[in-house]
């Protein structure tokens, strides 16, 4: 058995997997690092000198100076700041590993597509016309 699996987990593809993962998550500490040390700090400051890290809605209705304050006391919050961080974070991967994503397929769908075409029989990429004419308009 542990024969069968050091086989599996040495293949191509598994190991490739995992070394994805570790890269990847690797960028998403560097990507984070980015979002909160270098971009966070400059926009909080135009914006009247605002710790994003600190916005949060209190919603125990007793007043709390930070946030850190408030989950020591144990109390309720909705953390909107460290989502827009997030969001940011978010924003910054996918920008990042779009033109990656698109190199990578694009050349599969180009390949497929001309598979299709050449294939006896294949189907008419032009989808099929709907008719509307059933359909009563409520006014």
């Amino acid at each position: 058995m542990l024969k069968e699996f050091k086989e599996f987990a040495l293949k191509g593809n598994v190991l490739d997997l995992a070394i994805g993962i570790v890269i990847g998550s690797a960028f998403g500490k560097i990507v984070t690092s980015v979002v909160n040390d270098l971009l966070m700090p400059p926009l909080g400051l135009l914006i009247r000198r605002v710790d994003f890290k600190e916005l949060f809605l209190n919603l125990s209705g007793t007043s709390y100076a930070t946030l850190n304050d408030a989950k020591v006391a144990g109390a309720p919050t909705l953390n909107y700041g460290l989502f827009v961080n997030t969001v940011i974070e978010f924003l910054l991967i996918a920008f990042a590993l779009a033109p990656a994503g698109l190199r990578w397929a694009g050349p599969s769908s180009i390949v497929h597509e001309q598979a299709c075409k050449s294939a006896p029989g294949a189907p008419s990429k032009k989808p099929p016309e709907a008719s509307f004419s059933g359909l009563a308009v409520l006014t």
